[in-house]
């Protein structure tokens, strides 16, 4: 039974206000000390640069949801074979590295930093850039056999990104590989332009792709206008169509809103209630608070930075069916990973990410009632009952001998965690025909991603991942990043590091690209298409 303990519930995260970290400098990027703590119920960041003074940021804008949400914070045990393995400066030696905490839960591959859109906040388009990046289709199958090597969790659940990845030249030819080599999610983040037509989208599906990430922005032209230059509502819910009429069953899909403070926050509501109504195609909503890249100045970051709990804010008050205390971190979800590896004896995916990552709850719809899970669950007891059980199986060797007897027998394992987990379950308040024993007790016999599938194809998730920038980077929450970029070298580097820190994107697609005029010189026939689909 080896390696089968994933995360330590004594984490190294520091907790309590106030408190220490490192961070840099928006203007030098050079490593900084960082002071965390509250002010006015809100949580602030804070740091002073010898050359370029002092900067002040908000980190939550709720003092109470920070405090809870890092009573859940796990600690991973990194990757087994880091490429930096005797790294001592983070974020500077990415790789991965020994630093780090967590292993790859999520990985982006940009296949070209080409677009089809011209967005004013995109910090990825060869517009901005003046270059093209697009890595061969020989480069982009070594990148994943990186990412499918990485120990002692491989790379299960990649993201083509870019960019726009759908006009990559071999698109299909990528899926049907990843599919190949054994990615058990693979998805696509998109615009949606090209996914007006019905061919392509089941082409895609036929290919292999799981999950479309759609850029969803809400419900008006004009906020896509303020965000992506046009208007585009008519392309999203073409989109979602065309994704709802795949064959054999629809494409799973994704709403990905980006959210400013003061220009699309007050859709959020909207853009739920809009899921919800679609809940047969549309299986997350995935929002992404703006992070600020480049030179901002204070009164714009003022103005429109949106947090974590802002959004949180903004769903209770925007719909009728959401609280506060619906949410909780990414890594709650930790100690089922733990479980599951004590009866499959192997290192499983454990979501270690820093518990200010993320928020997120999952509801369940069920012909007008949606019913959010916290309503038929008691989270807090269910997953504290199982962090104490898994405690109990790592000190005491008989329990651990005890549970490999039953683990062959789904009748046993389900009345074993009747007997551990039961009375967290209201089973008068499930959905008709949901069985959350029983899919955890087969969950544990058989690993596999469709036994999971069971719980969420009944569920609509709703949460947000709030990507880092300069002004309120924390060392802290990179170590223990779980979504992380493949680069052509071989390196796999946090995402937050990638995009919003030391900015390793510049360094890679300087050093694997070439200049924009050359590049359309040589291929004008593809720029014109692209041209047109702009158009």
């Amino acid at each position: 039974m080896k390696n089968w303990f994933m995360s330590s519930k004594n984490s190294k995260l520091a907790t309590g206000l106030p408190k220490e970290t490192m961070s840099i400098c928006p203007e030098c990027k050079e490593l900084i000390p960082a002071k965390i703590y509250e002010e006015n119920g809100k949580v602030m960041i804070e740091k002073t640069c010898k050359q370029h003074g002092t900067f002040k940021d908000v980190y939550w804008s709720d003092v109470e949801m920070y405090l809870k949400a890092e009573k859940w914070a796990h600690d991973g045990k990194g990757v087994d074979n880091p490429q930096i393995k005797d790294a001592k400066n983070c974020p500077f030696e990415c790789g991965l590295c020994n630093l780090h905490l967590s292993h790859t839960c999520l990985a982006n591959l940009d296949l070209t930093n080409r677009c089809n859109l011209q967005c004013p906040i995109c910090f990825a388009n060869a517009n901005a850039t003046g270059y093209v990046y697009e890595p061969s289709y020989e480069e982009v199958v070594k990148m994943m056999e990186v990412l499918r090597n990485e120990k002692p969790v491989p790379t299960t659940a990649i993201q083509f990104a870019g960019g726009e990845p759908t006009i990559y030249p071999r698109f299909f030819d990528v899926l049907r590989k990843a599919k190949e080599m054994g990615f058990s999610q693979i998805q696509v983040a998109t615009n949606g332009l090209k996914l007006v037509d019905p061919d392509f989208c089941q082409k895609m599906r036929d290919a292999g792709l799981n999950t479309v990430y759609l850029q969803f922005d809400g419900l008006r032209d004009e906020d896509y206008i303020a965000t992506r230059g046009r208007p585009l509502l008519d392309v999203k819910l073409k989109a979602i169509e065309n994704c709802r009429n795949v064959k054999p069953k629809p494409l799973s899909t994704v709403l990905v809103p980006t959210i400013l403070n003061n220009v699309n926050n007050d859709q959020v509501g909207e853009i739920v209630n809009f899921a919800v109504k679609n809940s047969d195609v549309i299986r997350a909503v995935n929002f992404q608070p703006v992070a600020f890249t480049g030179r901002i100045d204070k009164e714009q970051r003022e103005r429109e930075r949106y947090t974590l709990t802002d959004l949180v804010k903004d769903l209770e008050e925007q719909t009728d069916f959401l609280k506060k205390e619906d949410f909780y971190p990414v890594p709650v979800v930790v100690p089922v990973s733990e479980l599951v590896s004590i009866f499959s004896g192997r290192s499983e995916i454990a979501f270690t990410a820093h518990p200010h990552c993320g928020l997120a709850t999952f509801v369940f719809v069920r012909d007008n009632e949606v019913i959010p899970i916290t309503r038929i669950v008691d989270v807090e007891g269910l997953f504290t009952r199982m962090e104490e059980l898994v405690s109990k199986v790592k000190k005491f060797g008989f329990l651990l001998r005890l549970l490999s007897k039953i683990k062959n027998n789904k009748k046993d394992v389900k009345e074993t965690f009747e007997k551990y987990f039961g009375e967290f379950i209201y089973k008068d308040k499930l959905p008709e025909g949901l069985d959350l024993l029983d899919i955890l007790s087969e969950l544990s016999l058989t690993h596999k991603k469709e036994t999971l599938g069971k719980f969420t194809w009944r569920t609509l998730m709703i949460g947000g991942m709030h990507f880092q920038d300069a002004y309120n980077y924390d060392i802290e929450r990179v170590k223990r990043c779980v979504i992380h970029y493949v680069v052509p070298d071989g390196r796999i580097i946090p995402f937050c590091a990638y995009n919003g820190g030391p900015i390793y994107r510049e360094e890679v697609e300087k050093n694997y690209s070439i200049p924009l005029q050359e590049w359309k010189e040589k291929h004008r026939e593809q720029e014109e298409a692209c041209q047109e689909i702009i158009i």
